[in-house]
Parts: C-alpha cells; structure tokens; sequence
C-alpha cells in the first residue's frame, strides 16, 4: 500500500483535489473531519477543548462552536494550544484508518488530506507528500465562497491563518508532486490525473 499525504495552504482547494483522486480510486481520509468527531460531546478531544477554551465556545445542543473555536484560536494566538490538543489524537486516528487500509487492500493509495503534515512534522509518516497551490488572490474568493463571508473580510481571515502556517514556497520544497489548482477544473484533473497514475504503479509496486 502507497501512504499519501496531501496538503496544501488555506484555501488552495485540497478538498476538491482529494475528491479527484477518490474519483479515480484513491482511499481518502480528510483530517478535518476527523477533527470534527473527535469534538464531538463525549470525546475526550471535546473535553480537553472546552476545558481550554471555556464554556463560550459551546452551543445550545452542547456542540462545540468552530467559527467561535477559529476565532479564539486564530484571533487570540492560540492556535498552537489547539494543536497540541487535537492534532495527536487526529494523527493516532490517520495510523489506524491507514492500517484498516492496507489490511483490506495491500496495492491501495490511501490518502490524507490534511493542512498541517508539515507543520505537525508528520511528513516522514508517508511515502509521498502531494501539495497544492494557487494563486494568492483566488484564497480569499474560496474562502469567502466557503465561509459566507464578504471578500474583504475573508482576505483578512486568509492573510491571519496563512501566518500561522508553513509558507506555500517551502511547503513546495517537500512535495513529491505539486498540483497548481490555479487554473480551470479540467487543468487542475489532468494534474491529478498524472499524478494518480504514477501513485498506483508505485501501490502495485509495493505489494
């Protein structure tokens, strides 16, 4: 099995990305959305959040509040407090969905797609790191798609949580294979497309 990280800076379009190598075959796995269970009530993740964080960032229904979560971690310099309370937990959840993979299907790309593996030093954990990157004006009009926010607010946004990431220039330096997601759809599946093809001979390869 081939062991895929996928990465890329705020708002450079990963999720799409991702959802073009699933097309094709690819196991896939999204770290936020690993998060987002890990949050859930009940979870020990959730526990350690609102211990942190305090009872303001929980809702009525006692789920936790992210955009309230977002802005008390990217607004009052905490994120790395943030970090260390769930990124190990999503980390150790990745090795195991990982190995689920493998057990089921020895010639697999399993791929995860997450915004911090090279932040988080866990690049070594896979045998091939994918980035993707666009052009700096097209991350504000994504996130502002995404989000529901105005576009000037969301340049804001985009400009404060890119400053607590690895630049997009050094992220580079450590890929395998960079998909430019600047261009039209159909550009960005060609991309993917040779990328996915090399991805699986090195998948059959190893078996």
């Amino acid at each position: 099995m081939l062991r895929v990280g996928l990465t890329g800076g705020i708002a450079s379009g990963k999720s799409s990305v991702a959802a073009m190598f699933a097309r094709r075959g690819a196991r896939v796995i999204r770290a936020d959305e690993i998060a987002h269970g890990l949050m859930r009530p009940g979870e020990p993740v959730y526990a350690e959040v609102v211990s942190h964080f305090g009872r303001e960032i929980v809702q009525e229904d006692g789920s936790i509040d992210r955009a309230r979560l977002a802005e008390e971690a990217f607004g009052g310099g905490r994120i790395e407090e943030l970090n260390r309370i769930v990124h190990p937990a999503v980390v150790a959840r990745q090795e195991q969905w990982m190995n689920e993979v493998a057990a089921e299907d020895a010639g697999a790309v399993a791929m995860v797609e997450a915004a911090l593996i090279l932040e988080a030093g866990v690049g070594s954990r896979f045998d091939k790191i994918v980035v993707v990157t666009c052009e700096t004006g097209q991350r504000a009009q994504r996130f502002a798609a995404r989000s529901g926010m105005g576009l000037q607010q969301a340049g804001v946004e985009v400009e404060r949580r890119m400053k607590v990431q690895m630049p997009e220039s050094e992220k580079v330096k450590h890929a395998d294979y960079v998909v430019d997601n600047s261009g039209p759809l159909a550009a960005t599946e060609r991309q993917v497309e040779r990328i996915y093809a090399d991805l699986r001979s090195l998948s059959a390869a190893s078996r």
